[in-house]
């Protein structure tokens, strides 16, 4: 999967539940779920025994909406290059 740091740029892999989610706009208050495949970008990394990540998802405008805390099973690192092998 490779690793995530701080300020990566992620997908959610499963549909994230309301009540695990932060909603910071009002007019996102009827929301239910998000999605499979709504981006996001890492804000903070949680280590220990059970990683998880702290993700803020934000609009086209970079109005953040909504926050959720997702283990590393739930997200996908996204990449706008691809590694070059050395």
């Amino acid at each position: 999967m490779g690793t995530v740091t701080s300020l990566d740029t992620v997908a959610n892999l499963k549909p994230i539940a309301r009540d695990r989610l932060t909603l910071i706009e009002p007019e996102f208050e009827s929301i239910q779920q998000l999605p499979v495949g709504q981006v996001g970008t890492v804000l903070e990394i949680y280590e220990g025994a059970s990683p998880s990540y702290l993700i803020e998802f934000a609009d086209l405008e970079g109005r953040e909406y909504a926050m959720a805390v997702l283990t590393p099973d739930e997200v996908l690192p996204l990449h706008y290059e691809l590694p070059m092998a050395s």
